[in-house]
């Protein structure tokens, strides 16, 4: 009979609490769930807004940007935070400033209010990932921790999915402001499950693998992030890849669906959300793939490539069919998912107890390119603006958009470049990576 292998020493079985565990992970991927559903919330109420608050294209992108200002702020202290305190507490606090800055978003009455609301709504989300990376370490062996985060990922897709077209269904059967309600209160509701089921580590989790280290500060671990050349490569490649998902997909594709396709709300809203379920599917797909063939930048190369064909192919292609849409839709998110080996890439080539710092780097320079992109397509929508208005807002022509959205295929061209600077890691870590 075959011997089974013992466990590593500094691996914890964590045998003797599957289900819990799993609940644990659940919560946490549940609320990236419900990250990314408040992230591309303003999507299906880009017209809505504007005129609820009578403001421009330009005024809505720094409004949708209030959440990325917050969430760039945050995103580094966040693994500190919850290492030194605890992800029990920690995320239970920011679940519930997710929840109070969408109750605040829906009963303002200002633009400033509801800029706060977006504000305290990114800074609560920025604890999302970094908990569920966290819990995932604490509560399920190391071998399980590359799967367990592809499957987060996922489900954070789906959020974002829940943020587009049965958010547009709900907001109209019923009204913008009772729907920010009540995600709010769902938050409420998730935060207080959160605190009374999880914990923050198995009862039998010996070694402690911190997301963050204790072994050095911050500001060291920050300092020898920025020593790490490829460290800035990876993260500025990271930052104009995803930006086009966050600008088309989190922002004003929905109204460029239907206003060049003739289409409802509704169907715009669910056209878009084929780009986050492409991603859900794309992102574990890509992370076996490179995996079985032993290599990362060759598959980020086809996939940005083939999300630059696709997603130019919807701007500019004029009078293709709506399925043509949906399944270039479609494989624009899944193509694009490709960009996720840079999370792994980043921590293959940092010192292991700088992975955190190293990931939160790179969280960083997605939420600064989200943060500038979305009021940047919203002036360049404003300067083609031909004075059309419905209902109190501003409409766009589908020229306007077609030239506010030339930033799309050129950050794509650009991180095709910025791949030329990136090493090929072949799957292997420069140095140990087992979680600090």
């Amino acid at each position: 009979m075959a011997k089974q292998r013992a466990p590593s020493k500094s691996e914890p079985k964590h045998t003797a609490y599957p289900v819990r565990a799993w609940i644990i992970w659940f919560l946490s991927a549940l609320f990236m769930f419900y990250k990314y559903a408040l992230e591309v919330s303003p999507s299906v109420m880009t017209s809505t807004l504007m005129s609820t608050f009578q403001i421009s294209g330009t005024a809505l992108g720094n409004l949708a940007a209030c959440y990325f200002y917050a969430y760039l702020l945050l995103q580094i202290p966040a693994g500190l935070l919850l290492d030194k305190i605890g992800p029990r507490k920690i995320t239970t606090l920011a679940i519930g400033l997710c929840a109070f800055g969408s109750l605040i978003f829906a009963k303002a009455d200002t633009l400033l209010v509801a800029g706060i609301g977006r504000f305290l709504t990114g800074a609560g989300a920025a604890f999302a990932a970094v908990n569920c990376l966290k819990l995932i370490a604490n509560w399920f062996p190391l071998r399980q921790f590359a799967f367990m985060a592809g499957l987060m990922m996922t489900l954070a897709m789906l959020g974002a999915v829940g943020g587009q077209a049965p958010l547009a269904a709900f907001i109209d059967a019923f009204e913008w402001r009772y729907a920010m309600q009540f995600i709010g209160l769902a938050g409420v509701a998730l935060a207080i499950i959160f605190w009374l089921v999880v914990r923050d580590r198995a009862p039998d989790h010996k070694t402690e693998r911190h997301i963050v280290s204790t072994r050095i500060s911050l500001l060291e671990s920050i300092r020898q992030v920025f020593k790490n050349s490829q460290a800035w490569w990876l993260s500025v490649y990271s930052g104009f890849a995803f930006a086009p998902v966050m600008v088309f997909g989190g922002l004003w594709g929905v109204s460029f669906t239907s206003e060049a396709f003739g289409l409802t709300q509704n169907m715009s809203a669910q056209a878009v959300s084929l780009i986050f379920i492409g991603f859900a599917v794309g992102a574990p797909v890509f992370g076996w793939f490179s995996d079985w063939i032993g290599r990362r930048r060759i598959v980020m190369f086809w996939g940005t490539l083939v999300g630059l064909v696709s997603i130019t192919t919807v701007i500019y292609l004029p009078g293709i069919s709506l399925f043509s849409l949906s399944f270039l839709l479609f494989l624009f998110g899944f193509s694009i998912s490709s960009f996720l080996l840079c999370f792994t890439m980043i921590r293959e080539v940092s010192l292991a107890v700088l992975a955190a710092t190293a990931i939160g780097f790179m969280n960083a320079f997605d939420a600064l390119f989200g943060a500038f992109s979305d009021p940047l397509t919203g002036k360049f929508l404003d300067m083609g603006w031909d004075g059309r208005i419905v209902e109190g807002a501003r409409v766009f022509s589908v020229d306007a958009y077609k030239a506010a959205f030339i930033t799309l295929p050129v950050y794509l061209i650009i991180a095709l470049f910025l791949l030329a600077r990136i090493k090929e890691t072949y799957c292997k870590p420069s140095s140990p990576t087992s979680l600090p």
